[in-house]
């Protein structure tokens, strides 16, 4: 199980009135189109997407599957992710803290929030030159009476306690240096995040931009605003497959697809959309 002894994380059934989102920050710092040169190998992990999101390469399904396809082989797993949900992010830690081979992280551009967790998996974690972490403490949308709040307030520290704690274990800070870091959302560049040790090298890797990838962040930008609006992620990712079907947004999963004719469309629509969200 991996090349070093890692913790395995536990995360509890997501209450019905509480939801781990992405956080607005990490959705409008995103840069989507960033991706490694050669992200195409056999043995290559891609995630490279909302974490636990509508569609796409960031879910426990995808890499379940591609750990399945590559065997007890070693694994490169390349990582561009705004965040997302803490459940899925946890669930992805854990497959590939268990993977028989070894783990090679690299950040090409973003493992922010429950990406970041993600990292911590690897028995090298390589950071590329303008990529970044981000540490914050676990971010949600709840709604309930005061005492379902109290309970979401609970259940917080507990999930806040256990990402210190592994970035404790994986770095050279002490508790309180880390529980500082996430009260004030952290974002670590390649020095930064080597120097604290949740890096342990500098990342040469070649990077390549993606076209439609504007379309990618949108709906990003989009989910998150909804989720803001109090929409269940199954109403969310009814909204959002309505808006790729009525204007032929390719789908996140498909990272060599070219934009059709409706992308500007879709960005137009999306772009409306959340004007009228954030009145």
């Amino acid at each position: 199980m991996s090349l070093i002894k890692l913790p395995q994380l536990n995360a509890e059934t997501i209450p019905e009135k509480v939801s781990y989102e992405l956080t607005p920050q990490a959705a409008k710092k995103w840069s989507a189109g960033i991706k490694a040169q050669d992200d195409d190998n056999g043995n290559v992990i891609n995630i490279y997407d909302v974490i636990g999101g509508y569609e796409g390469n960031g879910n426990c399904e995808y890499v379940a599957k591609a750990l399945n396809r590559i065997g007890n082989n070693d694994v490169v797993v390349n990582i561009n992710s705004p965040g997302g949900s803490y459940f899925e992010g946890v669930g992805i830690y854990n497959q590939l803290s268990m993977h028989p081979g070894k783990v090679t992280v690299q950040v090409v551009g973003m493992a922010a929030s429950a990406a970041s967790v993600i990292a911590m998996a690897g028995d090298e974690i390589l950071i590329g030159s303008g990529a970044f972490l981000m540490i914050h403490n676990a971010w949600c949308l709840a709604m309930g009476n005061r005492h379902d709040l109290q309970g979401v307030i609970d259940g917080l520290s507990v999930f806040d306690k256990a990402m210190a704690d592994l970035y404790v274990q994986r770095g050279h800070l002490a508790l309180d240096e880390v529980v500082a870091m996430m009260d004030k959302e952290t974002w670590l560049d390649c020095t930064t995040a080597m120097k604290c040790g949740l890096a342990t090298g500098r990342l040469e890797v070649k990077k390549r931009a993606v076209a439609d990838d504007e379309g990618k962040q949108a709906r990003a930008l989009v989910d998150m605003a909804l989720a803001q609006q109090g929409m269940s992620r199954k109403e969310r990712r009814q909204v959002l497959s309505a808006l790729n079907k009525n204007h032929g947004m390719p789908r996140a999963a498909e990272d060599s697809a070219k934009p059709c004719a409706g992308g500007d469309d879709f960005l137009t629509s999306a772009s409306s959309l959340l004007n009228f969200l954030n009145k």
